[in-house]
């Protein structure tokens, strides 16, 4: 039974198909477009845009289609962040119904989580490990899980996403990040993480993974740099290396970040926040590195399909 899996975020909007292999799931097709749907997240009542709306059921459909030319037989599709704070964001749920017959759910922040979660235990290369946090950075939301020997022990999901954030503290995010705005939305974060009852700092001995469009892009900047693609480069993301990257990116404006291999130009205006609240979250947690996973929700929803 092939299985296909639409996850809709705030900045882009994804597809996986995928079955089951001799070594567990098997990925067919994976696919990203990047829509940003989320515009205006960040406002004291958020809704979606017509042209968001637009933009995210011409991408739904056009996924949907591409998973039934792969064979797929079971579909899930699940919104989060940016369709969940919306005031109309049910709207946008019933125009998904009405132009593919597919239901599109609205997760809460915890059952955004728990798929998370179980989609990191999919990842062959995370196996190994027993004890360890997980930071999934997105365009509208933060999900942090602590996992104490493969099992879930704390989650949180903290709205803390990087269009968000940029909304609510970068004044004009086409030009470099200004001091004053960064500080702005460190202290934000710093106090949202602290009060958030997630064990912070990690306790001895703690591994730190890594997921969502943040620590890829990362990644994939690193890659180029080397010459080498996103899927055969070193998915350890050095603290390090995040640190000197917003000290590069953070002071130019939006037209030379485009510039940058590995970027891609439509996250050029929201990298320098995301970068800024990965490092307050390695400063909190005692994270040196993340070790990035492909293997978030769709791979946790689509081993629940499967299963």
């Amino acid at each position: 039974m092939r299985a296909a899996v639409i996850d809709v975020g705030s900045n882009s909007i994804k597809l996986l198909v995928a079955d089951r292999g001799p070594g567990g799931l098997k990925e067919i097709l994976s696919t990203t477009l990047e829509v940003r749907i989320g515009t205006g997240i960040g406002s004291g009542r958020p809704s979606l845009s017509e042209d968001g709306m637009a933009r995210g059921l011409s991408a739904v459909t056009r996924l949907v289609a591409d998973a039934r030319a792969q064979g797929a037989e079971r579909f899930t599709a699940v919104a989060t962040s940016a369709v969940r704070d919306a005031s109309n964001g049910s709207l946008f749920r019933d125009r998904v119904r009405e132009a593919t017959g597919i239901e599109l759910a609205i997760l809460t922040g915890a059952e955004e989580a728990d798929g998370i979660g179980r989609g990191l235990t999919t990842d062959p290369a995370l196996s190994r490990l027993r004890n360890f946090q997980v930071y999934d950075l997105g365009g509208g939301s933060l999900e942090c899980l602590d996992f104490r020997d493969r099992r879930v022990a704390a989650a949180v999901s903290l709205p803390l996403g990087c269009v968000r954030l940029t909304e609510m503290f970068v004044r004009n995010p086409r030009e470099p990040l200004a001091p004053g705005d960064l500080a702005a939305l460190t202290l934000h974060v710093t106090k949202t993480l602290q009060g958030s009852g997630f064990p912070l700092p990690a306790p001895q001995g703690t591994a730190f993974v890594g997921t969502g469009g943040t620590v890829t892009t990362a990644r994939a900047i690193l890659a180029a740099r080397t010459g080498r693609s996103l899927a055969d480069s070193d998915p350890a993301v050095a603290v390090a290396s995040l640190r000197e990257m917003l000290a590069l990116i953070g002071p130019i404006d939006v037209a030379s970040r485009r510039t940058v291999p590995g970027l891609p130009a439509s996250r050029a205006d929201v990298f320098p926040t995301a970068l800024a609240t990965l490092l307050v979250v390695a400063g909190l947690s005692g994270a040196q590195a993340f070790q990035h996973s492909f293997r978030n929700l769709r791979w946790g929803l689509a081993a629940q399909l499967l299963d």
